[in-house]
């Protein structure tokens, strides 16, 4: 722009195509990377139970909320890795991103979702198998899919519910629970983050009490945001 302004004021005929651009086809910035506010998940449960899709997918959905997963660790899950009478699903190393075997401790509300799921998916050895097929997984694009129904049905009644993905859910939890006051170790080991440095060597703590309780506190908020149900007294 500089040097266009420097031709024209030695006399140059030239146009600075920089100060043809009206301010209306400037494309509006959307942030890549956000966080959902309570309201937001409100908004989130409400208009997910609106649009055209299955029970399985709605709660495959919510899942990724509740238990912080990536959404390939869920979307590849199998029964075998669930527990129910010990209430953890234990994702093998070979499916995670740090190839380290991760254990999700699963409050009432989630248990509750994989008890629904395992009459939903009949015989299949998958926790969310593909709709044509329940040899095979459900597509993680399944996932990013009904999130953007779910907003776009929001904005187009005017609901203030901005886009979000997949990721975006993992990044709301982290943030809301540090919001509240809850330990970063044991968010970032929900998150199954890798730790670096001299705390990677000699931090090898599980939290498992910790993150229990953290976890089952983490979805009372999102009742209490999304069902408007009192969370339970402690």
């Amino acid at each position: 722009m500089q040097v266009f302004r420097w031709a024209i004021e030695r006399g140059q005929k030239v146009e600075n195509p920089a100060e043809m651009v009206r301010p209306t086809t400037i494309a509006k910035f959307e942030p890549r990377d956000r966080a959902l506010t309570p309201d937001e998940i409100a908004l989130m449960y409400q208009y997910m139970e609106r649009i055209g899709t299955t029970p399985s997918i709605r709660a495959a959905a919510k899942l990724l909320l509740l238990t912080m997963v990536r959404k390939r660790e869920l979307t590849n899950a199998t029964w075998g890795e669930v527990n129910f009478t010990e209430a953890v699903w234990t994702i093998p190393k070979e499916r995670m991103k740090r190839r380290n075997p991760h254990n999700v401790y699963l409050p009432r509300q989630t248990l509750d979702i994989f008890i629904a799921l395992k009459t939903f998916a009949g015989g299949s050895d998958y926790v969310l198998p593909s709709r044509y097929d329940s040899d095979t997984p459900m597509s993680s694009a399944t996932l990013n899919q009904v999130l953007t129904l779910t907003y776009r049905l929001a904005q187009k009644e005017g609901k203030a519910l901005a886009k979000f993905g997949p990721h975006d859910l993992r990044r709301t939890a982290s943030t809301l629970l540090h919001e509240a006051g809850y330990n970063t170790d044991w968010i970032e080991k929900c998150l199954a983050h890798e730790q670096k440095g001299v705390r990677a060597v000699y931090n090898k703590a599980e939290y498992r009490e910790q993150r229990t309780a953290m976890l089952q506190d983490w979805a009372d908020m999102i009742d209490e945001w999304a069902l408007k149900r009192p969370r339970p007294s402690a």
